[in-house]
């Protein structure tokens, strides 16, 4: 087994990362090791990266810019590096900052626009069941702030609904959350008419033919939904995400509950709604002031 194949089999098996970043640190841990090997002429095992400098990396983080990476990207290739190098060779990481990176602010949709983009969505499916998904799963979105993995990841084992629902989110850690009366219906109205069985091993929600649901297909119909509607490009299906939680800050939910509904790992995550809040507050007095 490569190093990088056993980074990734310890960062599934004893970090319990997810699929997506597993897949995504070994892709990098590979990149690393090849360019390694041609820059110092070697294998690379754990005993060569105890050589590892801060000038080796610069000249791998050099060479992704060269591909096109974006400073964000560059940053999350580091900090994979990190995780990597960590993992191989304790102690031979060395220091290095990462490119600095503008924290931007997620724009919540307002409620109207979540109601028209999910009516829309649903509207557009080819199948009358397909419409009923699409509908409550982009309100499970919105309703109750999940991440779209965390909605897909559900399966029959969290029926028959009640008025809370346990979610798995990252790092396998769970968390409850509430389940409005109409996301509930919602639900249930797509499970009557949805042609599989709900077992307790299986999907709650289905794709086309049966299987689990490709995110990238609720992406897609949220998409060109937004250009039917002239919606903004960043309304996405985290977006709803993070309407949720500036619409209840904006109603006075308090950051602490707002992080276990989240399930931020700390409040510092959460503490962006209140800059999201504020944005909105800046939005609303410049078009309401007449002196703004």
């Amino acid at each position: 087994m490569t190093l990088p194949a056993a980074f990734a089999e310890h960062l599934l098996r004893d970090r319990r990362r997810s699929v997506h970043t597993v897949r995504a640190y070994q892709a990098t841990a590979e990149r690393l090791c090849d360019f390694l090997q041609r820059h110092w002429g070697g294998a690379i095992d754990a005993v060569a990266l105890r050589g590892l400098s801060a000038s080796d990396l610069r000249a791998f983080l050099a060479m992704r810019r060269g591909e096109g990476l974006s400073n964000a990207s560059a940053a999350r290739e580091l900090s994979a590096a990190r995780a990597f190098v960590d993992w191989a060779a304790p102690g031979a990481m060395p220091a290095m900052r990462g490119p600095r990176v503008k924290k931007g602010v997620p724009r919540p949709v307002a409620p109207d626009d979540v109601m028209a983009l999910a009516g829309d969505v649903a509207e557009s499916a080819r199948d009358a069941w397909v419409g009923a998904r699409d509908w409550a799963l982009l309100l499970l979105l919105y309703g109750a702030g999940l991440r779209i993995g965390e909605a897909l990841a559900l399966t029959g084992a969290a029926l028959p609904l009640g008025s809370t629902l346990v979610v798995t989110g990252k790092r396998a850690k769970t968390r409850i959350v509430p389940l409005l009366p109409q996301v509930r219906g919602a639900i249930e109205a797509y499970l009557a008419v949805c042609p599989w069985p709900s077992a307790k091993d299986q999907p709650l929600f289905r794709g086309a033919r049966g299987g689990a649901l490709s995110p990238g297909i609720i992406r897609a119909g949220v998409r060109a939904a937004r250009g039917r509607l002239g919606l903004s490009e960043r309304t996405t299906p985290h977006a709803l995400r993070h309407s949720f939680a500036t619409h209840l800050l904006g109603r006075g939910a308090d950051l602490r509950s707002l992080q276990e509904l989240l399930g931020h790992a700390s409040l510092g995550s959460t503490q962006i709604y209140t800059a999201v809040d504020a944005a909105h507050l800046l939005d609303v007095y410049r078009n309401a002031h007449p002196r703004a």
